[in-house]
């Protein structure tokens, strides 16, 4: 099917908080490169300035920014309607072709355009994976307007066929999902050798990205250990081995520029639908020792050392192997380099460009919006 012509136009949602926004905007622009329009708008804090300076010189794509909570942010619906109603003025004033949703509860705006959601992660699918159990109960308005959402939207993705399966089973939306894996802009090759340390990224406080792990699993190894990440309690690091340098939250430019440098990249999380972090750092050409997770294996069996996420000792033993076998870490580096060839901004953008001309050559009926009620996330 041919793809859609260019000067159609996208409206996208994002927040800033997270790896959505390096999705998001990274799509954005390779969409305005082919000549699609794209309004990005983002819910919750406002990125920073290095977010959005990668963006101001494409023609093509104009920034929104409402300051208004997002989802998972705000359980009990405070900001709703709100949000709701935001949405509802910006297509009436805009006029998208295409509403291309990284939230649930956007979908239950009075959209005109088609409406494809994309779902990256969901508290309900989190708790789980965390905690081994379902949401407490102040989360039901959140979990009924994912359910409600996946209802009103005419087509909805997930980045991973496991993270598909997940959502499909918590709330069995009337609608198969398509799977599109994320994508990233191809890096350069490293110049010059890798250096002996061992680079950990992501929210130093998140269950999910387990990092607490670390500090005791690196005690005994001969490398460092550098781990980059916004942090709320530093002092959870405060006996932490001699070799741990904790980073600090920094901008993408300059973690890309230590995965460059950096010899291995260690993820223990117990939840990561897809995990852009890894893929820069298999793209950085980093040797991987990763979590034994569904979604991580779908994406990097066979250019990755798998390891219990909750075992201390076993990501040392992995780790250890990689420090000490030259040779082994090179195979690694060169495998992940080689499988992240596969994750491309520009393979993610032919998906999303198929699934939009599909909404838009036979655009289905829409399903009335349900008025959501309380429900529970299926186990």
């Amino acid at each position: 099917m041919t793809p859609c012509s260019p000067g159609h136009h996208v409206l996208m949602t994002a927040d800033a908080v997270g790896g959505v926004w390096v999705y998001a905007s990274s799509l954005a622009v390779e969409l305005a490169r082919r000549g699609w329009r794209v309004t990005l708008v983002t819910l919750g804090p406002a990125p920073r300035q290095d977010q959005v300076a990668p963006l101001l010189s494409h023609t093509g794509i104009d920034l929104e920014h409402a300051d208004l909570a997002l989802e998972w942010q705000d359980p009990d619906g405070k900001d709703r309607q709100r949000v709701l109603d935001y949405l509802d003025a910006l297509e009436e004033r805009v006029r998208p072709d295409i509403v291309h949703l990284n939230g649930y509860r956007e979908a239950l705006a009075p959209w005109r355009a088609p409406v494809v959601v994309a779902a990256h992660s969901c508290v309900g699918s989190w708790w789980r994976a965390c905690r081994g159990t379902g949401p407490e109960a102040n989360w039901q308005p959140y979990l009924a307007d994912i359910s409600a959402g996946l209802s009103a939207a005419d087509r909805w993705v997930a980045p991973t066929a496991a993270f598909r399966d997940t959502i499909q089973q918590l709330y069995a939306p009337p609608r198969p999902g398509g799977v599109i894996w994320n994508g990233m802009e191809t890096l350069p090759d490293s110049v010059g050798g890798k250096d002996a340390f061992i680079l950990a990224a992501g929210r130093l406080w998140d269950e999910a990205k387990n990092i607490g792990v670390l500090p005791e699993a690196v005690r005994r190894l001969d490398w460092p250990l550098h781990m980059a990440g916004a942090a709320r309690q530093s002092e959870n690091f405060a006996a932490a081995p001699t070799g741990l340098q904790i980073l600090g939250n920094l901008p993408r430019a300059e973690l890309l520029a230590i995965m460059q440098k950096a010899g291995i990249f260690v993820s223990p999380a117990v939840y990561e639908p897809f995990g852009l972090t890894v893929l820069e750092a298999a793209a950085s050409r980093c040797a991987l020792v990763l979590s034994d997770i569904a979604t991580f294996r779908e994406l990097w069996a066979g250019a990755a050392l798998f390891v219990n996420p909750r075992d201390p000792a076993a990501i040392e033993a992995a780790l250890t192997a990689l420090c000490r076998d030259a040779s082994l870490r090179q195979r690694l580096q060169h495998a992940a380099k080689r499988r992240a060839a596969r994750y491309t901004i520009a393979a993610k953008a032919d998906a999303y460009q198929q699934v939009y001309t599909e909404m838009l050559r036979r655009p289905e009926r829409r399903v009335p919006l349900p008025r959501p009620s309380r429900i529970e996330a299926r186990a």
